[in-house]
């Protein structure tokens, strides 16, 4: 549950940006055990709590469009692992092989269904079984895909230090995402030159300043994004 010796982790890791942001995180390992003891404890109970409405949403995307619930894309966590993410599937079958891993304003590929889901953030929900399995956390850097992570300058792989998360302070800034791709000709490009970097400079500005206090007000602060 607390981090791996320096020599265990994989070598693209081991450079010395990462290590900076080692050494702060080796500080915090009795904050790290518990921060994945709340995350056992409160993904589990909200599973149960949140059942019926996983059962009505699934049945509104099977009514709305031909497809499997679920959308299960491959992303990347802790220590560069690569896990299969769960979310409530909001666009066509196989839309990551017609387009970027990305979603813009406008996207065609995004059902009717998917529109209200997403509008709501609702499609997030189903992340509490890979937070329960360990896969995530409720806050940490976002996962991204494989493409993506493997355009990391070698500072942005000390976000993989810790696990991906639900929600992060550059999720929170970086909530209409798709407003900002909407007009990109190439989203991809634009996406990792543009809005990558900057969301990092959040994400590791967070691992620097990690603790649990601030992680239960950055959920906080989600939470109020999400009613707003």
């Amino acid at each position: 549950m607390g981090l791996k010796k320096w020599e265990e982790l994989p070598s693209f890791m081991k450079n010395n940006e990462v290590k900076q942001y080692y050494e702060c995180l080796t500080r915090k390992q009795g904050s790290l055990i518990l921060k994945r003891i709340f995350d056992v404890f409160a993904s589990f109970f909200m599973l149960i709590l949140l059942s019926p409405l996983f059962l009505i949403i699934g049945v509104m995307i099977k009514l709305d469009s031909k497809g499997p619930v679920f959308y299960r894309q491959v992303r990347v966590t802790q220590y560069g692992r690569k896990f299969k993410i769960f979310k409530f599937r909001t666009m066509v079958v196989n839309a990551d092989k017609i387009g970027a891993h990305v979603t813009s304003n406008n996207d065609s590929r995004i059902t009717k269904m998917g529109e209200k889901i997403r509008n709501c953030r609702l499609d997030e929900i189903p992340q509490l079984i890979n937070i329960f399995l360990g896969d995530m956390s409720f806050v940490g850097t976002r996962p991204e895909a494989v493409r993506y992570v493997e355009r990391y300058t070698e500072e942005m792989y000390a976000t993989l230090l810790l696990p991906a998360g639900v929600t992060s302070e550059a999720s929170i800034l970086y909530k209409d995402e798709a407003k900002l791709l909407e007009k990109a000709e190439n989203v991809d490009e634009v996406y990792v030159k543009e809005v990558l970097p900057d969301k990092m400079k959040y994400n590791l500005i967070s691992l620097k300043e990690f603790s649990l206090m601030a992680e239960l007000k950055t959920m906080i602060r989600t939470i109020i994004a999400v009613i707003k």
